[in-house]
């Protein structure tokens, strides 16, 4: 061999170990976490810590209204995962302002408040976008003596994204899986996470429309208990509104206050919780309330 032909086997070699160090270098590790005396975390994908949310903004779970039979149904899932026992992965799905990710708040405040100290529930939130950074989360949260509830608050996949199926893998199906101390609950407003264009589009241009539609839907399957939020009516909005007015200690004339928050909503278009705090906050604000 010349000394040509050995300075490229040389820069070959190179280029070979040089690929192999950033393959091993992308590969998601565990990251070394760790937690303070706070109960909520926020993932920073960006530094893999776990940043501390010191004031959780959450209501109460009783002022939840129009979805009691929901809120008992994610909180006994709730407290089956606290106690050790089994529990299903949780997708909350439906109307705009209905109380999703109020309730998984409230949810993991009511069950934190009954556990021993030493038996620690944790939220964590994580960030759509933040999503390819999971098995990290998951690995460096593993080892770790305390039971999490990573949360993603408005999941949805656009066209064209492929970041779902790395999703699907973490949460049912890949051979690691999810560690036995975590759980994953979201919201989302569509059902099957996906725009309504994208399936039917799958339908109409792939050589096998039902597969391609099963691939794109079969996320939503990983998880074990799916909660339909509805749009409500308006004596549920009024007890809403009434529920807030109670708690806040707004005082007013329920007629004054049914008439105002029927006008409130006409204007806004729509009557859901979002709705109802959102008059309420104007409201305390006439009043020289803080809310």
């Amino acid at each position: 061999m010349n000394e040509r032909d050995l300075m490229e086997e040389i820069a070959r070699s190179v280029a070979r170990i040089a690929t192999g160090i950033e393959a091993l270098s992308s590969a998601p590790k565990a990251a070394m976490i760790s937690l303070t005396g706070a109960d909520a975390y926020h993932w920073d994908a960006g530094t893999s810590a776990l940043v501390p949310v010191e004031k959780v903004n959450r209501v109460p779970l009783a002022l939840l209204q129009g979805v009691e039979d929901l809120a008992e149904t994610l909180l006994q899932n709730t407290r089956q995962f606290a106690a050790g026992h089994g529990a299903n992965n949780a997708l909350l799905w439906g109307a705009r302002g209905m109380g999703k990710s109020s309730l998984v708040k409230a949810v993991h405040a009511e069950v934190g408040q009954t556990l021993d100290p030493s038996n620690r529930l944790i939220l964590v939130e994580i960030n759509r976008e933040d999503l390819p950074s999971l098995p990290q989360l998951m690995r460096g949260i593993a080892a770790i003596e305390a039971r999490f509830i990573i949360f993603c608050d408005d999941l949805s996949f656009d066209r064209d994204e492929a970041s779902y199926k790395s999703l699907k893998t973490i949460l049912d199906g890949g051979i690691e899986g999810r560690p036995d101390n975590a759980l994953f609950y979201a919201t989302s407003n569509r059902r099957h996470l996906m725009p309504r264009d994208m399936i039917d589009n799958e339908r109409s241009t792939a050589i096998n429309p039902g597969e391609a539609v099963e691939e794109k839907i079969s996320l939503s399957d990983r998880f074990g208990l799916w909660l339909g939020f509805h749009n409500c009516d308006q004596p549920t909005y009024l007890e809403m509104v009434r529920g807030y007015a109670t708690h806040y200690g707004i005082d007013i004339d329920d007629a004054k206050l049914v008439a105002r928050a029927i006008e409130w909503s006409a204007i806004r278009g729509s009557r859901s919780g979002r709705v109802a705090i959102q008059f309420i906050r104007h409201l305390a604000g006439e009043k020289g309330q803080a809310v």
